[in-house]
């Protein structure tokens, strides 16, 4: 799938010129990988250790996974994260970043390279569609729809 998804982006904003912008790209998306899933699953969570995950996610938030894209932003003083120019990278992380806010709008305060390359990204034509009303944008679960999801799958 990896495959088929970087043909796809390099169909879109163009093939990368050389192996370390590729290396680079993968490297940064390994490392919202790990963010996007803690959030992504957290509404499985049982409700009686919710709190404690969110608060987990929060410090990881702000300590160690905002601070480090932040950085390299700041470290070459360009407008994207790798090679001056939209990578797959740029939109997973700005994806992640939606999903930061969907959890807490206050955890990107202190990150203002990073709301940058949001608005940034955001404002390109594809990318403002879609997140237009309407398109195919999902919003986050409601508690109905998780709660027939558990009855389907059998999820406690």
């Amino acid at each position: 799938m990896d495959r088929v998804w970087n043909h796809v982006l390099w169909e879109i904003i163009g093939k990368p010129a050389d192996v370390g912008h590729i290396n680079r790209t993968d490297m940064y998306i390994e490392g919202m990988a790990d963010l996007n899933e803690m959030i992504l699953v957290l509404p499985l969570c049982p409700p009686d250790q919710k709190e404690a995950k969110i608060a987990q996610i929060k410090e990881k938030v702000t300590d160690r996974y905002l601070p480090v894209f932040e950085k390299v932003l700041k470290s070459h003083g360009q407008d994207y994260l790798v090679g001056n120019r939209l990578s797959r990278a740029d939109i997973h992380l700005v994806e992640l970043l939606y999903y930061v806010e969907e959890l807490d709008p206050s955890l990107m305060a202190n990150f203002p390279l990073l709301k940058a390359l949001k608005t940034r990204i955001s404002n390109l034509p594809p990318v403002k569609k879609f997140l237009q009303p309407g398109s195919q944008r999902k919003p986050p679960i409601s508690e109905e729809d998780l709660e027939k999801a558990r009855k389907v799958f059998r999820i406690k």
